[in-house]
């Protein structure tokens, strides 16, 4: 059974800065909770208490009355070992979207590279494959990446890392895929099946955004925005296409691994 959390703003707080949370006044606690929505975020939880993994995040689906249409389904083979790459519109509503399609249809056989921070989320925990990449965390998440790519579990990955932005044309979309990918699905022989998720974030998530890196504040403040984004999202529908598989032999020497990488990105938006 998957373990009890429950958010509380206040006591994070109290968890990871112990010397200044004491200084913090309360309504500035009153109001990030409302800013994460704190209250629908633990109701959502609660409603899925005691689920894991695949059906923890169908569950969430529900929860939040998200319909999701799927296209393409038929072209991703009954065999085989595949790397799932998609772009990241949401941030984080997207990513646990497509656990609950590909976790289902897999059996729990799926593995979602993500940020390490996510493993907070315990019952995602036996889907997620955290990523540090900094600090001395960083080989075994790289050894427990190379083992989950060199196993018989699906990967789904986004290779952009940070969610979709508006560009200066005032296209919204990806920002360039890290070339990783490519690599290890060469190596591991594993072809890879492009997918594009159909979604926006708010406006006011795009603003603040262009509004952090004008300013040059290098850290990602629209993140602490994605909770409220997800809850924000309750009703909406989405379209998923999955397109077909491209084998792994493609990506020769011809182009380099950062070019073959933008080869399948452009595939993924043709793919809308």
């Amino acid at each position: 059974m998957a373990e009890s959390i429950h958010i509380d703003i206040k006591n994070t707080f109290r968890q990871k800065m112990p010397k200044y949370a004491k200084y913090i006044p309360g309504f500035v606690y009153r109001w990030v909770a409302d800013f994460i929505c704190q209250d629908e975020l633990n109701r959502l939880l609660d409603e899925n208490e005691g689920r894991t993994g695949w059906r923890f995040a169908e569950g969430l689906m529900k929860s939040l009355d998200i319909t999701l249409k799927v296209e393409g389904l038929e072209n991703i083979p009954e065999t085989g070992r595949f790397v799932f790459a998609c772009n990241h519109p949401l941030g984080g509503l997207d990513g646990i979207a497509l656990i609950g399609i590909l976790g289902k249809k897999y059996d729990d056989g799926l593995r979602c590279m993500v940020n390490d921070i996510l493993m907070a989320v315990k019952p995602l925990e036996n889907v997620f494959l955290p990523i540090n990449k900094h600090g001395a965390q960083s080989k075994a998440s790289m050894k427990a990446l190379d083992e989950a790519y060199m196993g018989d579990s699906q990967i789904l990955m986004f290779p952009a890392g940070l969610c979709s932005r508006k560009q200066d044309n005032g296209e919204i979309c990806d920002l360039e895929w890290k070339k990783s990918f490519i690599a290890k699905s060469v190596e591991t022989q594993r072809d890879v099946i492009p997918i594009h998720f159909e979604g926006l974030n708010s406006q006011f998530f795009y603003k603040f955004a262009r509004f952090r890196k004008r300013a040059g504040i290098k850290f990602n403040l629209e993140m602490v925005r994605l909770p409220r984004e997800m809850v924000k999202s309750k009703g909406t529908t989405y379209t998923i296409h999955i397109g077909k598989p491209i084998p792994y032999t493609v990506f020769d020497k011809s182009r380099t691994q950062q070019e073959w990488a933008k080869y399948v990105k452009d595939v993924v938006y043709s793919l809308k």
